[in-house]
């Protein structure tokens, strides 16, 4: 696994100033496409005033095992790193250079982590993904105050899915916090043949991180481009053809898309009954590893 891109030498920027950096770029590399490649690994002046201005982030590429050594020294709780992620999200995501990768907040996030962090005091850790906040593709159904759309317009206030899918229900009873849902190429890319990665009519178009005119790759963009921004610890993207792989790829991010049956379907809106599964993308191998253990079980509701 490579270093994280703010460790590589020759001047190469990091995570956040990849993000600063990226609009200028874009204007740029309109006029003269030689500078769209050059971009990634030229140093810009973070000083000029048409780059947003992005507030430092403590939690900058913090692995899950940092995190929970963290919470365990009382440096930290569940209920701190959520407010502090869900800000991220509102600094980042929303707002500065706006990577539009969250389609929608869970409303429950801060409340579901203090239950958290009060079950740690009273009877101990569920294991490495307690209290750590995630983020999963907006076509993984929650049956919570979150909608399930799969970024499409058409299933806006639809009624909500009667059960968690299987792979919600497990990262709640591994003790992860879902903060939210990530946008995704509508339907999963299986929209149109000429449909766009990233952009969903509910939810927009998301940005890569790295290059803001750049594409995230699809269809588990919003996961992608959110995890490598920092907006959680680790996501849920799903895979029918490249769908994991890609936007990780796109994004510096480790993904895996599983062997179809060891994680469930049921629940997700489907493409292929033999190609989908969802899987972990995380900034390391050993976060994607973690959270691909907590989403396994057998399902008798996938055939598979």
């Amino acid at each position: 696994m490579k270093e994280p891109v703010k460790n590589l030498k020759r001047g190469v920027s990091s995570r956040r100033t990849f993000l600063q950096t990226g609009v200028i770029g874009g204007a740029a590399a309109a006029i003269y496409p030689a500078l769209a490649a050059a971009r990634a690994i030229a140093a810009k002046d973070p000083s000029n005033a048409s780059a947003p201005e992005i507030p430092p982030f403590e939690l900058e590429e913090m692995t899950i095992d940092q995190l929970q050594a963290d919470m365990k020294s009382g440096k930290y709780t569940a209920r701190s790193l959520t407010e502090k992620y869900l800000q991220r999200i509102h600094d980042v995501d929303k707002q500065g250079p706006a990577v539009n990768s969250v389609i929608e907040l869970n409303p429950d996030a801060v409340a579901i982590a203090e239950l958290l962090d009060r079950e740690r005091k009273e009877k101990g850790v569920r294991g490495p993904l307690h209290g750590i906040p995630v983020l999963i593709k907006d076509n993984v159904g929650t049956a919570d105050k979150m909608m399930t759309t799969a970024g499409s317009l058409a299933l806006v206030d639809a009624p909500k899915p009667p059960k968690d899918s299987l792979v919600a229900a497990q990262l709640r009873k591994s003790g992860a916090v879902i903060l939210g849902k990530t946008n995704l190429s509508e339907w999963a890319n299986i929209r149109s043949s000429h449909s766009t990665s990233g952009w969903s009519g509910r939810g927009g178009l998301t940005k890569n991180p790295y290059a803001l005119d750049r594409n995230p790759c699809g269809s588990s963009s919003g996961t992608g481009a959110g995890v490598s921004s920092n907006f959680a610890a680790g996501g849920i993207g799903t895979e029918t053809d490249g769908s994991i792989v890609c936007p990780s790829s796109s994004n510096g991010l480790a993904g895996i898309k599983p062997t179809v049956g060891l994680v469930s379907r049921a629940g997700i809106i489907p493409i292929s009954h033999s190609q989908d599964t969802a899987g972990p993308m995380c900034r390391t191998l050993r976060d994607a590893t973690i959270m691909l253990g907590a989403l396994t079980g057998v399902d008798p509701e996938d055939s598979y």
